[in-house]
């Protein structure tokens, strides 16, 4: 919303003290909606990263030599422990889906804040010490 917008807004509602309350309050929204956002952009994260791994063991089974009785009696453990995995990964944000879906619904953090580390990639790069030569 462009603050000429607001302003319009604001004046017919006849509340333009509150302009400022207003501005703030679209400008960065409250943290129930951030937390729900990012419950859901992690969840949905942990289903991307899931059926990313059932279809590599569904692709392994058709190219391997398989026995097809202990695949379907393991089957369902195996899903469940893709799950498992898929949860955890999307919990670290492992791939990042999480974090591209919270950029594009959340507005950026404001500047006071430092900026996270979500991968796992940018904390073993940050977490290295270089030292020189000698």
């Amino acid at each position: 919303m462009d603050s000429s917008r607001i302003n319009s807004l604001a004046q017919s509602l006849g509340t333009e003290s509150e302009l400022p309350n207003l501005q703030a309050s679209v400008a960065q929204p409250d943290e129930a909606y951030r937390a729900k956002a990012t419950e859901a952009a992690v969840k949905f994260e942990s289903f991307f990263i899931g059926q990313m791994l059932h279809k590599m063991r569904a692709s392994a089974r058709a190219v391997g030599d398989h026995d097809q009785q202990s695949e379907s009696v393991n089957s369902d453990m195996l899903d469940l422990a893709d799950n498992l995995v898929a949860d955890q990964l999307s919990h670290r944000r492992a791939f990042g889906v999480a974090d591209a879906i919270l950029r594009q619904l959340l507005p950026a953090q404001p500047a006071s804040a430092p900026p996270a580390v979500n991968s796992i990639a940018e904390k073993t790069v940050f977490s290295e010490k270089k030292t020189p030569p000698a």
